[in-house]
């Protein structure tokens, strides 16, 4: 008889089929099935933002943006995860006929809550890193502005950091450029929040 503090484990089919069905977001690795939080006004904010930016340069583009909701699976590592935001450019790969797994991102951005930041920056980044179709990767603060960009050359992820909100995010995978005051647009930092307070 299984005692109360064990945790259930669930195949990726299992998942699936619990995951279709829920109310909420759920992340799965290696059986366990992982709640997400909720996200904070700035963070969905900064999320929609960066997608509208996006959707706004691709359009006439062999290429799709999807803000949230859109369920990536790396096959490598085992990790079925909802990044922020992903592009994807050319052929869109997913994992079955339901069409709401995708296989082959281009461009994965995550908008950083002080949860899930050091996942973000460093066993996420990890499992991203496995995904042979992924070119960039974007960090995303909402306290600071603060934007992260890596690269991928080769075998090694090129930094570059943006900290101006008259900066401009060139996102060379998916050919599109993005100001930081567009993706900060209407966001509060906590230095505003408190003079305001």
């Amino acid at each position: 008889m299984a005692s109360a503090a064990e945790i259930p484990r669930y195949t990726p089919a299992e998942y699936l089929a619990l995951e279709r069905k829920a109310k909420f977001k759920s992340e799965y690795h290696k059986g366990y099935i992982t709640a997400m939080a909720g996200a904070s006004r700035e963070h969905n904010l900064i999320g929609l933002n960066l997608a509208s930016e996006i959707r706004s340069e691709l359009k006439g583009r062999p290429c799709e943006v999807y803000a949230g909701d859109m369920r990536v699976f790396i096959d490598r590592t085992g990790l079925y995860t909802y990044p922020d935001v992903v592009a994807v450019c050319g052929q869109r790969q997913f994992q079955d006929d339901v069409v709401d797994t995708l296989l082959n991102p281009t461009m994965i951005a995550e908008v950083l809550s002080p949860t899930t930041e050091t996942y973000d920056r460093g066993k996420k980044f990890a499992h991203y890193r496995q995904l042979p179709s992924l070119r960039e990767y974007v960090l995303i603060s909402q306290d600071q502005v603060l934007v992260e960009r890596y690269i991928r050359q080769g075998d090694d992820w090129v930094l570059t950091e943006f900290r101006n909100l008259d900066d401009r995010l060139r996102l060379t995978s998916i050919d599109c450029e993005i100001p930081l005051r567009e993706i900060y647009a209407r966001v509060e930092f906590p230095e505003e929040k408190a003079a305001g307070a």
